[in-house]
């Protein structure tokens, strides 16, 4: 099936024929569905402390930044803004010239509220005569104006990540995400005056990014008197995952060559493992609120760093007092009850395991990565949810899903994640050292049958595309995993351009 320009293509990318029949076969076979107990909710597996509990956490967050750790905080970033402009690039080829859709109507009734208007109106003069946007309105010419936005002549916003889109006004200039994310990580995430900040990036856009950030670095350093260590990384082509036909006959380009595919965000669990740090932040590159509204966001992330750094605490004690043998029976099955109480991971037949098997089981339990996961109440957005599923050693712990790893025909199931309460923001704050301070292999806690097959296409053609476990479902899958109920005000993602009209963003 596979030829010697194959074999060579495939050997460039840092990956074996073995790996890519290996997904070939997993393309034709599928991935198995989650069996899932329930879908998380407070008091089974959500966590919701109360004001006393929250300033508690808080304290113990700004406690452990005073003792020097090392804290990063790291930003998916990888993604072109293209899917921001969805619309608007339908309206550049509709058969009509003025806005007729709601979204279109807004855009350009609106257009005077967004970050960009000043550049836009700009690049518009510089390609028509010194006519503003409001000039090409006036004369009904709507599709110069987005082509103008969009298309390299003007913005290119079509094409530039959503991180370097200008996306919030202020009086000293507007920001981008990435600005936004300086400024956070100066916020909660700095220890000893410094904020360490890591954004994954397409090769296309590494450049632009580290042009950007020697711009406005200096400036935020100064205004929060913090010092930025700003690094980058890139998605491996090693975890580039070969497309197939419908017949799960590998795909070719026009030329006959095979056509690999970005894995996905779950690639990026790569990335995360050779960031050398005691505590991570994980949060996109979209999900950001200008200063006025930034307390909140500020707060919630240091309450769940505070849990985080509590529950380390706690596993680390109990990992020394396993590991010296001196224990009583009580302290065993105090233990226990951390593990099922905190940790919410149970297993069912816990009771009939001897004393030193249970010493085996919560030692393979306790030392593993963990992570704190801000859920938000439902209130419809699309995006995974917390459920409480069961693994292949038949225990049950917290798990994050996404739609694609419900069995539908499972009607049980479906009622789940339709009537679920909270969904998951990709709010995370994460612990990657043990306790005795080395990192841990992050893809050894990846669970490989978690990744889904999407359709897609290429050039008019169908074409099945494998995706990696996701980085915050399967490729997470086997960590120690609590969930806390943030509120809903701390997730504000922008999907589409006119999500920047939002109260929340203005």
């Amino acid at each position: 099936m596979l030829t010697n320009q194959d074999l060579n293509q495939i050997s460039q990318r840092g990956i074996t024929p073995e790996m890519v029949e290996h997904q070939l076969d997993e393309i034709k076979k599928g991935f198995p569905f989650l069996k899932i107990e329930a879908a998380a909710a407070v008091g089974n597996g959500i966590f919701s402390p109360t004001p006393e509990e929250r300033d508690k956490y808080v304290e113990e967050w700004s406690k452990y930044q005073e003792e020097g750790h090392k804290v990063v905080k790291f930003v998916p970033a990888s993604g072109a803004a293209s899917r921001m402009f969805k619309n608007l690039f339908a309206f550049l080829t509709a058969d009509y010239d003025v806005p007729t859709t709601d979204f279109e109507k807004e855009f350009f009734d609106k257009r005077k509220k967004f970050a960009f208007k000043h550049e836009l109106c700009g690049k518009c003069k510089e390609n028509n005569d010194g006519a503003c946007v409001c000039d090409l309105i006036k004369a009904g010419n709507y599709k110069e104006v987005v082509a103008n936005l969009l298309e390299a002549k003007g913005l290119n916003y079509g094409q530039l990540p959503k991180g370097l889109l200008l996306f919030h006004s202020y009086e000293d200039g507007p920001r981008t995400p990435m600005e936004e994310h300086l400024v956070e990580a100066a916020l909660y995430a700095s220890s000893d005056g410094e904020a360490n900040i890591h954004f994954t990036v397409s090769h296309d856009h590494l450049e632009l990014f580290k042009k950007k950030v020697e711009e406005k670095k200096a400036y935020y350093e100064k205004k929060y008197n913090v010092h930025f260590n700003v690094s980058f990384s890139e998605q491996k082509p090693s975890t580039d995952t070969i497309a197939a036909n419908p017949d799960n006959t590998p795909f070719r380009n026009e030329d006959g060559s095979l056509l690999f595919r970005p894995g996905g965000h779950g690639a990026l669990i790569e990335n995360l493992n050779e960031i050398d740090s005691d505590v991570v932040f994980i949060k996109n590159i979209d999900n950001v609120v200008p200063d006025r509204i930034k307390d909140e966001t500020v707060l919630y992330k240091k309450l769940i760093a505070g849990i985080l750094v509590d529950v380390q605490k706690q596993v680390f004690e109990y990992l020394r007092i396993l590991e010296s043998g001196k224990y009583s029976h009580e302290k065993i099955e105090e233990m226990i009850r951390f593990v099922q109480h905190t940790l919410c991971c149970r297993k069912h037949d816990i009771k009939e395991l001897e004393d030193a098997d249970l010493v085996i089981y919560l030692k393979n339990k306790l030392n593993r990565p963990i992570r704190v996961c801000g859920v938000v109440k439902n209130v419809g957005e699309p995006g995974g949810g917390p459920f409480l599923c069961y693994n292949a050693d038949g225990t049950v712990s917290p798990q994050i899903l996404e739609s694609s790893q419900i069995d539908t025909n499972n009607a049980e199931y479906v009622k789940m994640f339709k009537e679920g309460t909270h969904f998951n923001p990709v709010d995370l704050v994460c612990a990657t050292k043990d306790y005795k301070g080395n990192k841990f292999n992050l893809p050894k806690y990846v669970d490989r049958s978690t990744g889904f097959i999407s359709s897609k296409s290429k050039n008019g053609k169908e074409l099945k595309a494998l995706e990696l476990p996701g980085l915050w479902n399967g490729a997470m899958s086997d960590w120690n995993t609590v969930f806390v109920e943030v509120p809903i005000g701390t997730f504000n993602p922008v999907k589409t351009v006119n999500d920047l009209l939002r109260e929340q963003h203005q």
